[in-house]
């Protein structure tokens, strides 16, 4: 599967969430295609947990799965988008949302999910931030309440996106994958390297992740 995405300019002040800020535009349109290829994969499965990774750093990862849980919201649907990329995280910035409390409150403090997801005001789009930055990103997120908090999320909610570290430079984003119910690619044109997209393949095949699809950042 492989979806086309470019990333026009917009001034506001979510400016990044072309799908929330321009439903009718040509580039939600998109998110609506690559939605609905989602949903056809996953109607005969149980599958809820999908993780957005990119080979490397810079290609548009964290804006692309931040319009994907958007367009999913209106769709009436409970979304849970996580930031799981304790090392920079960026989805906090993209929505205009708090980071004091997120990912590393749960896992080091065991603070209940619902305590530290923040609501947007994008359907039933919920947003759980990276949280206070952490020195062990990669055995935080390698840990079993990691796990543990994939399975209560996936009680709540229709649908989780997981965003997280580039795939070549960090081990916990493989764990992610593994956690994950599939694994969606995103490479950048005329940025990712041939070489690079392959060893980003081979790395989450060997992490025992199933590859549903890819997307292609046009900008």
């Amino acid at each position: 599967m492989i979806l086309n995405k470019k990333q026009p300019a917009a001034n506001a002040k979510k400016r990044n969430l072309v799908t929330y800020l321009y439903p009718d535009s040509f580039i939600s349109d998109q998110f609506r295609t690559i939605r609905t290829n989602i949903r056809f994969i996953t109607e005969t499965s149980n599958n809820k947990v999908f993780l957005l990774a990119s080979p490397g750093t810079g290609e548009g990862k964290s804006i692309t799965i931040a319009n994907l849980a958007a367009s999913m919201a209106q769709q009436k649907e409970r979304i849970l988008l996580i930031d799981a990329n304790l090392r920079s995280p960026v989805l906090h910035t993209i929505f205009k949302l708090p980071n004091s409390k997120g990912i590393t409150n749960i896992l080091k403090h065991r603070v209940p999910l619902k305590e530290a997801v923040s609501r947007t005001e994008i359907g039933k789009l919920d947003v759980l931030t990276s949280g206070p930055v952490s020195f062990n990103p990669a055995e935080i997120i390698g840990s079993e309440l990691m796990q543990d908090l994939l399975k209560t999320a996936v009680k709540e909610y229709d649908m989780i996106l997981v965003d997280a570290p580039s795939v070549l430079e960090f081990t916990e984003t493989r764990v992610l994958a593994h956690y994950c119910d599939g694994v969606i690619l995103l490479f950048k044109r005329a940025k990712t390297e041939l070489e690079k997209a392959s060893e980003a393949l081979r790395v989450l095949e060997l992490a025992h992740s199933k590859i549903i699809g890819a997307i292609i950042n046009d900008k």
